[in-house]
């Protein structure tokens, strides 16, 4: 048997103009289509530029509740009518709370589920716990109609235990949406390459592919600058990259994956039969020290 799917990540810089930040991430999703994609990953926050560089109150603002987001119900449209699974990134409002959240849609637009960014980051340039609280989604899969979906977003990807779970409870695809770049309290610092290395593994030890998509080009905020790195990609079941971007260039990449054989591969290497969950519980703690109740 064969079930091969095309998968496909986009890279974009974004400015404060929304409209034409939503028509440039249509016209990536649309290029992408017509070569074929039908799982498409667009960058984290795509609807304005990455405005966790510094803490401002004004920019709680530009949470919306899911049914007020015009990212959201635009490109649900989209993935309708081009009969593609798109994960739409967006700050949303709910209640009291923000979020770093993605809902994720069909091919017929039917909205599959919400996650919400489980790992908040911060650092000089990456304010991200001034304006998101911590998910309260847990990780989980969707059944689209492709094939079985699990995604983290950004700071997620840096996790084992992100892929793991999803892994666990049945993805086939991972899809990491991502805003990352220089460092401005390590100016030398260039992480383009350990971040590849380490989504690279958790394809390889969970023996499914995985599309990262990350945007490009130079934002500035009250004296922070920050230069994105692109370097978007595919892997291919065990973890070598299949397509890749370069660090400036707005681009599309699609590769095409066969999961059945992925599922083979996955169940014939022998990974998931011998894992002793009984031995590992020291990655439910913080410190390491697992205690007696």
């Amino acid at each position: 048997m064969m079930r091969k799917i095309t998968l496909a990540a986009t890279q974009m810089a974004c400015t404060w103009d929304v409209d034409q930040n939503i028509a440039t991430a249509e016209a990536l999703v649309r290029e992408a289509a017509d070569k074929g994609a039908q799982m498409i990953l667009l960058q984290e926050l795509f609807e304005t530029p990455y405005f966790c560089l510094t803490e401002e109150y004004d920019h709680l603002a530009l949470a919306k509740p899911m049914t007020d987001s015009r990212v959201v119900s635009h490109f649900r449209a989209l993935a309708a009518e081009l009969g593609v699974v798109l994960p739409v990134s967006y700050y949303e409002e709910a209640g009291l709370a923000r979020f770093n959240t993605m809902e994720i849609f069909d091919a017929d637009g039917s909205h599959l589920g919400k996650y919400r960014k489980t790992h908040i980051p911060q650092f000089p340039g990456y304010e991200e716990k001034f304006y998101f609280s911590p998910g309260d989604t847990g990780f989980h899969v969707v059944d689209t109609r492709f094939g079985k979906l699990g995604c983290g977003i950004c700071w997620d990807q840096w996790f084992p235990e992100t892929a793991r779970a999803l892994a666990l409870q049945g993805a086939e695809v991972l899809m990491f949406p991502t805003a990352i770049g220089s460092e401005p309290a390590h100016p030398d610092l260039d992480s383009a390459a350990h971040w590849r290395l380490t989504m690279q593994g958790h394809s390889a030890a969970n023996i499914m592919p995985l599309v990262a998509s990350n945007r490009i080009g130079r934002e500035a905020q009250d004296g922070v600058e920050l230069d994105f790195y692109g370097t978007s990609f595919i892997t291919g079941y065990t973890g070598e990259i299949l397509a890749e971007a370069d660090r400036t260039t707005q681009t599309i990449l699609t590769a095409t994956v066969d999961l059945d054989e992925a599922a083979k591969y996955r169940r014939n290497w022998g990974v998931f039969r011998d894992r002793r969950p009984d031995s590992y519980g020291a990655v439910a703690t913080l410190d390491g020290q697992q205690r007696k109740t």
